[in-house]
Parts: C-alpha cells; structure tokens; sequence
C-alpha cells in the first residue's frame, strides 16, 4: 500500500499521519536549540518566581520530569497529581525525604469526564524499548495506538477523578505561580475549566501536541481574552499573563 493512499484511509478514520521526518526534525532541534524550557524554568525558579506550583501528570516524579531538580533544590510547595496507581508510588517515593509535597491519586477532569485510564500493561512494558512507552496513558485508547502500542497491550485502569476547581478549594490556595500540565490530549479542557473558575493567573506550561485542533483553537482564544502572552517550545506551549511580561527573559 503506498504512501498517499495510507494517509487518505486513515483520514476517513480521524487520524493523521505525521510525516517522519517531521518528527526526527524536531527532536534534532529540541536537543540543539539554545532557548529550553530548562533554561526559562531555570531563571523563574532562581529569581523566586515560583514558589507554590501544581503539576498534573507528574507520573512517576523521575521520567521524562523536567520540574523535579527545581522543586527539590528550591524546596517549592508543590501539589503532584497522577492518577495511575503504580506511577503514584513511584512519585511518593521519589519525593520521600521531602516534606514540602503534597501527593494526589487522582485524575483531574471536567464534570466527573475521566472514570478509567489506558496504559501499557506492566508485564508487557518489555517489549517497548523506549522509557517514553512506559509513560503513556490517555482517556483515549487510540493515542496509545498511535504511538504504536499494540492493542492486546493495553489495559485499563478506573481511576479517581476531581476537577481543578475542587483541588484547589481542598487545600484552600490563594495563589498558583505555575500550572504545569502533561494529559497527553486533554490538557485543554483541564485549561479552560481553570481559566473559567479561577481568578488566579500562573503561568501555564503544557504539552500541546495531542490536543485536538478545535480546541486548542478555543483555547487560544480563550487565552487572547484572558491577556495571555505564549509561545511554543519543544511541543509545549509556555503562558505568562501579560501582566507578568517581564519574567520572559531569554538570556
């Protein structure tokens, strides 16, 4: 089957194909590139920018986690949600020794939407070489697929669900200085329920790729009118309100 009528069948079906070299391309840059999120994160954590943050998707506090240096050498009051159970004794554990953590098993959703999760069954995670495999869980099995899990090798999971609102009534915050966001494709509804109940305004910085178009659209409105500054960075998309323009440095 060529390549052209691949892309139309799984057209039909709602799915794209990324093109390959698309994908290479932008690990080459995001491993090269002098501007990092590291580096903006690096400067906000040093010059006592952040000093209460919320991360949702925190898996296991060690994968792919670019927050935990920060929180641990800046002792920085955080709240750490993941939802998947083994992950979160993995998270606690990771942040044993430290008491200025406060851990959720929950998944954070709107309207009580999240009930179950998918994820790669641990006696199989073998087979998938890469550690970026072992991360992966959605409320939707087909973004498992796409990553080339294979179906017989997902599980589901129920999980607990709150929503922002509520996270944030429970231990009665009066400011958020960063909203981190890692919910492979759902991170905009998580955004604009946040943006709709509270009068707080972070930063945001979330992963913006498995986001459907129509919503990241609506959210991009959404953040013109609620006078957000962004821009994208290796897959993510980094928001400061404007009043706060002048933590964007670069140097």
């Amino acid at each position: 089957m060529n390549n052209k009528l691949l892309k139309k069948i799984s057209g039909l079906f709602g799915y794209k194909l990324v093109d390959k070299n698309y994908i290479k391309n932008n690990r080459i840059i995001e491993n090269t590139t002098y501007l990092t999120i590291d580096k903006i994160l690096n400067f906000l954590f040093s010059d006592k920018k952040i000093n209460y943050l919320i991360q949702i998707g925190a898996n296991d506090g060690l994968r792919f986690d670019i927050l935990n240096k920060y929180i641990k050498r800046y002792n920085t009051k955080s709240i750490l949600v993941e939802p998947i159970k083994k992950s979160f004794h993995d998270l606690m554990d990771n942040y044993k020794d430290y008491n200025n953590i406060i851990f959720e098993n929950v998944a954070i959703s709107v309207n009580d939407q999240i009930t179950h999760l998918y994820k790669i069954d641990h006696s199989k995670e073998e087979k998938y070489k890469s550690e970026h495999f072992k991360g992966i869980m959605s409320f939707d099995k087909n973004h498992l697929i796409k990553h080339g899990v294979k179906k017989s090798d997902i599980v589901k999971e129920v999980v607990e669900s709150t929503s922002i609102d509520n996270l944030i009534k429970k231990y009665k915050i009066d400011i958020v200085d960063l909203l981190f966001i890692d919910a492979e494709g759902y991170d905009a509804d998580i955004i604009e329920d946040f943006l709709r109940t509270s009068l707080m305004r972070p930063i945001i910085i979330f992963e913006y790729i498995h986001v459907p178009n129509k919503k990241l659209k609506d959210l991009v409105n959404s953040f013109n009118r609620k006078k957000y500054l962004f821009f994208s960075l290796n897959e993510n998309l980094i928001c400061f309100p404007q009043e706060k323009h002048s933590f964007i440095k670069f140097n």
